[in-house]
């Protein structure tokens, strides 16, 4: 019913789309400067809108031929933008020392033009961007606790590289009620306001004025398409393409103004949305959500009428999946190395719940799925959400796309996620309908701001760090420099529980600094880069008169991402074990070794590694340890305050375990200096003997419900793992129980290392090679060398059970 091959319209899209490289366009920065300029001197949150209104009215749009949903983010497609108000030096630094098209991951196109362009603005936005804004506040001791330390993924340079992100909008607000009425219901709310005389009544009268200002913004970006589109049919000597071009003209003048009348309508008038929110701040992860559910009336209804057919739907439905792909971001080299491989994490999940708590899988949930494995790229990412209630067909058909190899759908338990968001204060009905945002965050779709720290690019925390500094008094084994407290020496400690307390006075010591510097973030974004065309689509955000930035979403907090668990547990358990149980080896001559990166030690580190229970085989001595440092953290975590709300744990690197593990020194866990850390909750590469049952029950003794956030899990299976009906029933067999077990996420690459090696040796013949890299999926040949070697070296299961 729901199988389909790929439409000659999709793959003549798709063929395009890889044709075109990625590369830079200046338009945006150059309007910026210029607006900055213009309105320098009005409150901030009318700049931005006016800033925003300028930008779509002067940045280049075009209509691409064969397109049904249209939309351009920069001059050409999969070119990105620059964002010169967050940070800027960085983007000079490259462009002159270290070039954009010869890195060796996301590499971008620049011509001469365009980096003269830049060169011509760089003196404007010298001490105005957010990141210099945001160092200047910053404490000198939180400052040194990021240079001195390899714990955060913060940069002393870079603290800020973009805007924030990590939300997942009311798109069906947008949709059902046009920007025209939202701008009538600003309005409304200026008209009760009457004279702003009281208190910070001023305040709310801005957030309205600008409200209104990127409504008309927004409608009027559409019209230009619907012009341009007119002016194209009249050209057309094609019928069938004129008629095509006629009916995006009628599209786009209707909406996104107006509420959708059909399918098509809302398709587009949801790309227009989220087009512009990436036009607006440079933050990733803005998801698409739960696309299933709030599209389905309009596909319902067309269906029912007559008015599409399931084919037409579905070739729509990969248009807009190849226009979401074309959607790109340029990150400081530094960066790339954690964010690997063009990632937007533009999150759109299917399944799960009602608000009403009645299964909501419907005929748009096999079709999106369906559309992923026919357009088989990297965005959107692709999520589902099961529990006790869903459909056995539903299952199958996740087990059918996930053998494709994409690394998609990711996979998250209602179960666990749902009590985990009442635990945090939401209502039923919010959590019944979360969504996942970005990598393998669950938020309420439209009510909730949780971005990640506030730098756009998720801080990410080394807990592995911390036991390096727990058992050196605080030193680095690399630099020799005080990072942490004095916390003493591992010859000082006469119990393994002394050490435990050490290292639990190094994670309070560097998660304060940690929330130092990402709610001076929080301040300078509310105070500077405020998020008006946001809040549009953000309750109750113009009932309140409050940007979403200042607290004005229901739902507030900060999420982080804690990294190297299983590094830390297994670590620990060598040094119990090895140290203070056996006495094979000596305090000193421990810290000696891993100062000296195991040099003339291989023979002991083989013994290690032999010996030593590791997590990730259903150990349990070793997997409480796992569970006690990932809950120290999260505990201690979820005791912060942030400026709107709480701190939110969670458990995931992105990529971020390779760069990460660069700062540190060697670790008793017999990992040598420079390695990466292992990923997510994920063992460490290799360390997992015992099969994949094992595995997820030693993931299934972590405290899920404390990780609000998000939990992510790796597996890579060899393709005969679950090849035929058996393999396919075994693999459904896995998951289920490990959700039964209580775990919150898994995901799964299903592809050969041999394949992956080829691929590396012969590029050019797997271009469109889409693997799982962490809470996302990437083209692989693109990747740094470095994450592409740990995605080849995880554990490859060969066999279930």
């Amino acid at each position: 019913m729901f199988n389909t091959i790929i439409s000659p319209r999709t793959k003549v899209l798709r063929d395009r789309y890889f044709d075109n490289a990625p590369g830079i366009c200046s338009e945006r920065a150059k309007i910026i400067t210029e607006a900055y300029q213009e309105y320098s001197a009005d409150p901030a949150m009318i700049k931005r809108a006016k800033t925003l209104k300028k930008i779509l009215e002067k940045m280049t749009v075009f209509i691409g031929q064969d397109e049904l949903v249209v939309g351009n983010q920069a001059k050409k497609p999969r070119y990105s933008p620059i964002f010169p108000e967050f940070s800027f030096d960085w983007i000079i630094d490259e462009l002159e020392n270290q070039p954009f098209e010869l890195r060796d991951a996301d590499r971008f196109l620049i011509d001469e033009s365009t980096k003269n362009d830049l060169r011509g603005i760089q003196a404007f936005w010298k001490g105005k961007t957010v990141n210099a804004l945001v160092k200047a506040k910053i404490p000198e001791e939180s400052l040194d606790s990021i240079g001195n330390s390899a714990v955060f993924t913060f940069a002393t340079d870079v603290v800020i590289c973009s805007g924030v992100g990590h939300y997942s909008p009311n798109y069906k607000k947008i949709i059902t009620k046009g920007f025209l009425q939202i701008k009538r219901d600003a309005e409304e709310q200026l008209e009760k306001l009457g004279i702003p005389a009281n208190g910070t009544d001023i305040e709310k009268y801005n957030f309205w004025k600008a409200a209104i200002i990127t409504c008309d913004a927004a409608i009027d970006f559409a019209k230009r398409y619907a012009e341009l589109a007119l002016e194209l049919a009249m050209k057309e000597e094609n019928i069938y393409r004129k008629r095509e071009l006629l009916e995006i003209a009628q599209i786009c003048d209707r909406v996104p103004a107006n509420p959708a009348a059909n399918f098509r309508e809302a398709c587009q008038s949801f790309f227009f949305f989220q087009l512009i929110l990436q036009l607006e701040s440079s933050g990733h992860s803005i998801s698409p959500g739960r696309f299933d559910q709030y599209m389905y009336p309009y596909y319902k209804a067309d269906l029912d009428a007559g008015k599409i057919t399931q084919e037409a739907a579905m070739e729509l439905i990969e248009a807009l999946w190849i226009k979401l792909a074309e959607i790109n971001k340029v990150r400081p080299i530094g960066a790339t190395r954690a964010f690997g491989g063009y990632p937007m994490f533009q999150n759109l999940c299917v399944g799960g719940q009602t608000r009403d708590g009645r299964d909501a899988t419907n005929d748009l949930s096999y079709l999106c799925m369906e559309a992923s494995k026919n357009v088989a790229l990297h965005q959107p990412s692709l999520s589902a959400r099961l529990w006790n209630g869903t459909p056995e067909g539903f299952w199958n058909k996740i087990v059918e796309i996930t053998k494709k190899g994409l690394g998609m759908p990711a996979l998250y338990n209602d179960e666990i996620i749902i009590p985990s968001l009442l635990n945090r204060g939401k209502t039923i009905e919010d959590a019944r309908d979360y969504a996942i945002v970005g990598c393998v965050e669950p938020g309420a779709q439209g009510y909730e701001y949780a971005w990640s720290g506030g730098t756009g690019d998720a801080p990410f925390f080394s807990m592995p760090a911390c036991l390096e500094y727990a058992m050196n008094d605080g030193k680095s084994f690399v630099t020799g420099k005080q990072a942490g407290p004095n916390t003493g020496y591992l010859k000082d400690f006469e119990t393994f529980d002394q050490l435990k307390d050490a290292f639990e006075i190094q994670l309070k010591y560097f998660i304060d600094h940690f929330t130092v510097v990402t709610n001076a973030a929080d301040i300078v974004h509310q105070e500077y880069v405020p998020l008006p065309f946001l809040s549009c689509g953000m309750e109750p955000c113009i009932e309140r008169g409050l940007d979403v930035s200042a607290g004005g979403a229901k739902y507030n907090a900060t999420g982080t991402a804690g990294v190297g668990i299983s590094n830390a547990a297994d670590s620990l358990m060598a040094i119990k074990k090895f140290v203070f149980e056996e006495k094979l080896v000596g305090k000193d001559e421990l810290i000696d070794i891993l100062k000296n990166n195991w040099d003339g030690k291989e023979i002991l580190r083989n013994r290690i590694l032999a010996e030593t229970p590791h997590y990730g085989n259903d150990n349990e001595e070793v997997d409480q340890l796992a569970s006690w440092v990932a809950g120290r953290y999260c505990e201690m975590t979820e005791a912060s305050e942030g400026v709107r709300g709480p701190y939110s744990p969670g458990l995931y690197p992105v990529s971020a375990n390779v760069p990460m593990g660069l700062g540190m020194g060697a670790s008793a866990d017999g990992r040598k200096h420079g390695e990466p850390l292992a990923d997510g909750i994920s063992p460490v590469h290799g360390r997992d003997k015992s099969g994949p049952t094992a595995l997820l029950n030693s993931a299934a003794k972590i405290n899920h419900f404390i990780n609000s956030n998000g939990t992510l899990l790796n597996m890579k299976f060899h393709p005969t793992a679950v090849d035929g009906e058996i393999g396919e029933k075994g693999l459904k067999i896995l998951l289920k129980s490990y959700f039964y077990s209580k775990g919150l996420h898994v995901q799964y690459n299903v592809v050969s290392s041999k394949k992956l090696r080829d691929a590396q040796a012969n590029p050019d013949k797997y271009k469109d090679l889409v693997v799982r890299v962490a809470g996302y999926s990437a083209l692989f040949v693109g990747l740094d060398p470095d994450l592409q070697e740990d995605i080849i070296t995880r554990t490859e299961i060969t066999e279930l059970g």
